[in-house]
C-alpha cells in the first residue's frame, strides 16, 4: 500500500518520535511542575516557624512579667493596669504591637480554681477584641494568674495549611503563669 496517505502518516510518526526524543525543554517543564508545591511548602514552613517563635517569645515575656508581680515590684510601685501592660509591652516589641497585646491579671482563691485556660474572645464588627481584662496583682501570699494574649494574623497558604484557632481566621497566642506572691510582695 502506497500513496499520499501513507506518506503523511509516516511523516506524522517521525515528527511525533522526534518530539518525544527532544529534551531541550524538559528541565523547564520539570521545574514548573515541582516549583509550585515546593514554594507552597516553604511558605507553610516559614509561617509555622514564625508562629512558634512568637509563642516562645510570649512565654518568656509572661514569665518575666509574672516575676515582677510575684516579687512585689508591681504592688510597691502601685502600677496601674495601663502601666503594667506598657511594662509588658516594652519587653515584647519585636514581633508584636502594643495595641494587640492583652493582659489579664487576677487572684484565685485556691490552686484548683486558678483559670489558666484559653479565654473566649468576643469581637466587634470590625474584628477588634471587646473583652474586658482583670487587673489584680494581689497581696503577699495570694495565688495569682497572669495571662498574656495576642491575636496573630495567619495567612492561608497555597496548600490550604491553616494555623488559625479563632473564627476570624487568626491565631490566639496565649501564655499563662500561675504563682503565689512572695511573703513580702505587698
Amino acid at each position: 500500500m502506497t500513496g499520499p496517505g501513507v506518506a503523511t502518516t509516516k511523516r506524522c510518526r517521525n515528527r511525533c518520535a522526534a518530539f518525544a526524543r527532544d529534551s531541550r525543554g524538559a528541565t523547564a517543564v520539570e521545574f514548573a511542575l515541582v516549583a509550585a508545591p515546593f514554594l507552597a511548602l516553604i511558605i507553610a514552613l516559614l509561617q509555622t516557624f514564625l508562629v512558634f517563635f512568637a509563642q516562645q517569645l510570649l512565654e518568656n515575656i509572661t514569665r518575666q512579667s509574672a516575676r515582677l508581680v510575684m516579687t512585689g515590684q508591681v504592688q510597691s510601685a502601685q502600677m496601674t493596669q495601663a502601666a503594667f501592660k506598657q511594662k509588658v509591652c516594652d519587653q515584647i516589641s519585636i514581633l508584636f504591637t502594643c495595641s494587640g497585646l492583652m493582659v489579664d491579671l487576677q487572684v484565685a482563691n485556691s490552686w484548683s480554681s486558678a483559670n489558666t485556660g484559653m479565654p473566649t474572645l468576643t469581637f466587634d464588627s470590625s474584628g477588634a477584641v471587646t473583652n474586658t481584662w482583670q487587673y489584680n496583682p494581689g497581696d503577699a501570699g495570694d495565688i495569682v494568674i497572669l495571662r498574656v494574649m495576642y491575636v496573630w494574623p495567619v495567612m492561608l497558604g497555597p496548600l490550604g495549611f491553616n494555623l488559625s484557632n479563632l473564627s476570624t481566621g487568626n491565631r490566639l497566642l496565649t501564655s499563662s503563669a500561675a504563682f503565689q506572691n512572695e511573703p513580702g510582695a505587698s
